[in-house]
Parts: structure tokens; C-alpha cells; sequence
């Protein structure tokens, strides 16, 4: 810094050099990778068949599809949420093939043959299913955001009949959270219909 440079200039130059390390340029186009040589992979359409609420369902889209956002946005089956996008919140539990999910993490294509029910599946008609019944007597959700993928996380534990104290029922529900707090009466509902099955 004797050529007459301030510290301050010094710091300067050098952050902006650093940031150009930092912040490479964007990556290269698929024109430019064809002009380089590089190969370039298209993704291709997948076709999944599977029964999705007892309707047998065909889709052909991107392998990298989640099954979560094949029922909202391809099937427009809004009841599973998409809350964390990383299987934290559970309020995507779907059930697949009998067993309780993150759809969220569940390719679609993944799921080819398989049957996936979510909670539009579950009453028959207006018949409601034991556990939506339930958690309406039991007052067992307030915002009712995470409700769909509470109550598909319930019936799977149910059937799964190894949570029998509170304890475990807590603690095998605990993939699903509730942010208004209903999880005492939310186990109330699950315990109600454990007497009646």
C-alpha cells in the first residue's frame, strides 16, 4: 500500500475480488453446453398408473415429481398440505398403500401400483370415516391446517394397533405438528376410536 493506496481502497479491491469468487456466473445454457461438447440430459415425462381414493389415476410428468404435488396440482386434491416441503410438519401424510407418508418426500414415480389415500378418501360419500368423526366430537383442530394430514397420520397409527398408552401415541405422532396446540384432544380422538375398533 506505499503507491499512494488508502486502506480503505485496499479493502475495497479486495472484497470485490472476493465477491467475483463468491458469486460465480450463472451456469452454462444447454445451448452453450451443446456448443462446448458437454452432454446435455433432457428429463423425460414418466407415466405412473396407481389408484389414488379407490379411482384407478394415470399421470405423465416429470420423474422428479413429488407425489404431494402430483395430487394438488396434477389431481387437484387439495386436502394434503404443503407445509415444510421437507417432511417436518406432517401436514402432507397421505396414506400409501395402508402405511402413513410424507408425500412430500415420495416421488411419484416411486409409487407405481400402489394405492394412495388421502383425506377426501377416507368417508364414503357423506359418511364420515370413524376419525374425522372423532376429531369433530373431540374438537381436535382449531386453524384446521394441519387436520387432513393429522387425522391421515391417526387412521395409519391406528392400523399399525401397536400404540396403546399415551405415551406412544404421542410419541408415534409426534412427525405431525399442530401449531394451534390441539394435541391433547387430538389424542382424545385417536383414543376414541381405538375403543371402538
Amino acid at each position: 500500500m506505499d503507491n499512494g493506496t488508502t486502506r480503505r481502497e485496499f479493502l475495497t479491491t479486495l472484497g470485490l475480488v472476493s465477491a467475483g469468487f463468491a458469486f460465480p456466473s450463472s451456469p452454462p445454457t444447454d445451448k452453450e453446453k451443446k456448443e462446448a461438447g458437454t452432454p446435455v440430459r433432457s428429463l423425460q415425462p414418466v407415466m405412473t398408473r396407481l389408484t389414488v381414493n379407490g379411482k384407478a389415476v394415470q399421470l405423465t410428468i416429470d420423474s422428479r415429481t413429488s407425489l404431494l404435488d402430483a395430487l394438488r396440482e396434477h389431481l387437484h386434491l387439495t386436502g394434503p398440505k404443503k407445509g415444510c416441503d421437507h417432511g417436518q410438519c406432517g401436514a402432507c401424510t397421505v396414506l400409501l398403500d395402508g402405511v402413513r407418508i410424507n408425500s412430500c418426500l415420495q416421488l411419484l414415480a416411486s409409487c407405481e401400483g400402489a394405492e394412495v389415500i388421502t383425506i377426501e378418501g377416507l368417508g364414503r360419500g357423506d359418511e364420515l370415516h370413524p376419525m374425522q368423526a372423532a376429531f369433530l366430537r373431540n374438537d381436535a383442530f382449531q386453524c384446521g391446517y394441519c387436520t387432513p394430514g393429522q387425522i391421515c397420520s391417526a387412521v395409519g397409527l391406528v392400523h399399525e394397533g401397536h400404540a396403546r398408552t399415551d405415551e406412544e401415541i404421542r410419541e408415534l405422532m409426534s412427525g405431525n405438528i399442530c401449531r394451534c396446540g390441539a394435541y391433547q384432544n387430538i389424542l382424545h380422538a385417536i383414543k376414541d376410536v381405538q375403543q371402538t375398533t
